[in-house]
């Protein structure tokens, strides 16, 4: 075995809760107010529908100390145990999205801002509330995507950016961006100190508008450069603009590595949101077109996956918000009794492409006044087969007991057939070249191992299980993990890294292909 070829540690529990697939839905409208979802937060003659509308209505009507003991039973009903139970056993979620804003990391981040004096008081206690939140969910078993949705100025112009202003002004005003990079920073070194091992990642902004311009990426680079100080393992989300491949060729060229990399900086994802509601285009096509759509989606970032060492970077894709919303239009274009099987069937599609080409998704939304939240509710399309856990979730703890103990079973016979076809392959391809087939075999053993422990993860204790019944998770990320694993197994400086890539993805796969999920 070649000498500077390590030993690599097992994964740990922030390794689980951040590679893992992350299967989950949005808190919603709890952190940053939408009128629509819920209206009960607003005063009847509030003028807007965003939180700063909301907040500052009740601070005329009700004054400063019943508006923040309102915002704080809003904040604490989030997610009561009843929520938890649905979620583990139910739902089989393992993860949330956290949507928050600026002003809920307290009143120091909205000085220069339109939440600046009053409004600002409300929140003495939301950032005490977003960690009790977190710990919470974690003792739960699910991890947690803090989303900083609403940033200084808006990144779009929408009023889910904090305000009614119909401005993206973040792009285009230094003082704005001040503070979203010290939202940034503070939120990093809270996880950091706090030790928030569920936490799975930041997302620096939710929605960045397609014609932000290079500000957006600029600041996504100085934002990158402080967290990489802070905490270089965090994986660091970042919004699409709506243009994918634009962004994962910035994350492309973020995760990429070489033979002299010392220390692999923070795994950037990028998070895009499917919707096939909005759109003249969506509007003219049926639901079944709509369908076939979804089941095509995300082929651009397939595209880029599948060799990490041969092309010294990674790139992983989450689908941060998606619904079973269709328009009318759309729905006009069937016979009203068929829409309950398509809007399962639009569902399902969605769900399942999400679990084979993306690193994780989260429904829109989980909460609202208006429950079960038809099209757009996550109970709703739960309850009604749309949106069907991974399977390795829904197992109990004795099948996924009995499952390992039959892989382990099968693991030599598995790793002798793979590694003779390897072998016997390039032996004929290639007659006469050198190769180092120890590595492949190397790897196979991490990737048969390495996709047990995240499978074993709930029975073995190593990350809580809560409520839930066990259920086994699978790797989500697995270019980003790979990425991770080449580096841990020091792979990156030999020439042969290619094989150990290949052995690995190999036995991962015949690990899952052994306890069928």
């Amino acid at each position: 075995m070649d000498p500077k070829t390590k030993d690599p540690p097992p994964p740990t529990v922030e390794d689980i809760f951040r590679y893992r697939y992350q299967h989950g839905t949005n808190l919603g409208s709890i952190y940053v107010l939408e009128k629509w979802l819920h209206r009960s937060m607003f005063e009847k003659d509030a003028p807007g529908s965003s939180e700063l509308a909301a907040v500052k209505q009740s601070l005329r009507h009700n004054g400063l100390e019943a508006t923040r003991l309102k915002w704080e039973k809003h904040w604490k009903s989030a997610l009561k145990d009843s929520d938890f139970h649905w979620l583990n056993n139910v739902a089989r979620c393992n993860s949330i999205r956290l949507p928050i804003g600026y002003y809920t990391l307290g009143p120091q981040f909205c000085a220069g801002t339109p939440f600046e004096g009053e409004p600002a008081q409300v929140y003495l206690n939301a950032w005490d509330s977003v960690k009790a939140l977190i710990d919470a969910c974690y003792q739960e078993g699910i991890g947690v995507l803090i989303d900083l949705h609403a940033l200084p100025g808006g990144a779009n112009k929408d009023s889910h950016s904090g305000t009614d202003s119909g401005n993206a002004e973040l792009w285009k005003v230094g003082h704005y961006l001040s503070v979203a990079t010290d939202c940034v920073t503070h939120i990093l070194c809270e996880v950091t100190a706090h030790k928030m091992s569920n936490v799975i990642g930041i997302e620096l902004c939710n929605e960045p508008s397609w014609d932000a311009g290079p500000s957006l990426w600029k600041w996504y680079d100085d934002v990158l450069a402080l967290a990489s100080g802070i905490d270089s393992s965090l994986p660091i989300y970042i919004g699409d603009c709506w243009n994918l491949p634009v962004a994962l060729d910035y994350a492309s060229k973020k995760n990429a590595f070489d033979a002299t990399t010392a220390t692999l900086l923070n795994p950037v994802i990028v998070d895009t949101h499917k919707y096939y509601t909005f759109t003249a285009n969506d509007h003219s096509q049926s639901p079944q077109q709509i369908i076939t759509r979804a089941k095509e989606s995300l082929a651009v970032a397939s595209g880029k996956q599948g060799n990490v060492f041969g092309r010294k970077t990674a790139v992983s894709v989450y689908v941060g918000e998606y619904s079973c919303t269709l328009d009318i239009k759309t729905w006009n274009r069937v016979n009203a009794s068929e829409r309950p099987t398509l809007t399962q069937e639009f569902g399902q599609a969605q769900s399942d492409r999400y679990q084979n080409k993306a690193c994780g998704s989260a429904f829109w939304t989980l909460k609202m006044d208006w429950m079960d939240g038809g099209d757009w509710g996550f109970k709703k399309q739960v309850n009604t087969g749309a949106i069907p856990p991974p399977r390795g979730l829904t197992l109990s703890k004795d099948d996924v007991g009995s499952k390992i103990r039959r892989a382990e079973i099968q693991r030599p016979t598995l790793l002798d057939a793979t590694l003779s076809q390897h072998v016997a392959y390039w032996k004929k391809t290639v007659p006469n070249k050198t190769f180092e087939h120890w590595r492949y075999e190397s790897g196979w053993n991490l990737g048969f191992k390495d996709a047990g422990v995240f499978f074993c993860a709930r029975i073995n204790g190593l990350v809580p299980d809560g409520q839930q019944s066990a259920g086994g998770d699978k790797i989500g990320a697995l270019e980003m993990w790979i990425r991770k694993r080449l580096f841990d197994a020091g792979q990156l400086t030999s020439p042969f890294g290619w094989q150990w890539e290949q052995g690995y993805r190999k036995g991962v796969k015949h690990f899952y292909e052994a306890v069928a999920i």
